[in-house]
């Protein structure tokens, strides 16, 4: 497949959800996560130490970490969100998700080119919503994926 995605965590409070996030990206081939903020630190829920594996980077500011060719996709509970069950994945995307405590704020959805949503009745946790668009990505890129003719 062709691409990549990045993950950036803005001003995450809960260790725990950080390292669930850090698990996550390893199980869907997560190129590189950024972090803002000094809430975190290591957490025992990536027990797969994806920290050795995928690159952490703290940062003062996600927007100075979007890879190159990359597309900054904010996900967000707000209305003005598109709703992932119909939203078409970039090739290339960074994902940007806020804080378990607030949200992304005007500043950061400013600089991303797509704001989506999870339906749900309530918000998600961190981490959850994180596992959620990760395998909405993998699950579109592999039903658009061609099929050989091995005839």
């Amino acid at each position: 497949m062709r691409g990549f995605s990045s993950i950036g965590l803005h001003m995450p409070k809960d260790n725990l959800n950080v390292g669930s996030v850090l698990r996550a990206a390893k199980c869907y081939g997560v190129s590189v996560v950024a972090i803002t903020g000094t809430r975190y630190s290591r957490a025992r829920t990536d027990t797969t130490k994806a920290y050795g594996s995928i690159p952490l980077i703290r940062c003062d500011d996600l927007k100075t970490c979007i890879p190159y060719a990359t597309v900054p996709v904010a996900v967000e509970f707000i209305s003005s969100a598109r709703n992932l069950i119909g939203y078409h994945h970039p090739e290339s995307a960074f994902y940007v998700f806020g804080p378990e405590d607030g949200t992304l704020g005007e500043k950061v959805l400013g600089w991303c080119r797509d704001v989506i949503y999870v339906p749900t009745s309530y918000c998600m946790n961190l981490a959850a919503t994180v596992n959620v668009i990760l395998y909405d990505r993998m699950a579109k890129q592999a039903a658009c994926k061609p099929v050989r003719n091995l005839a």
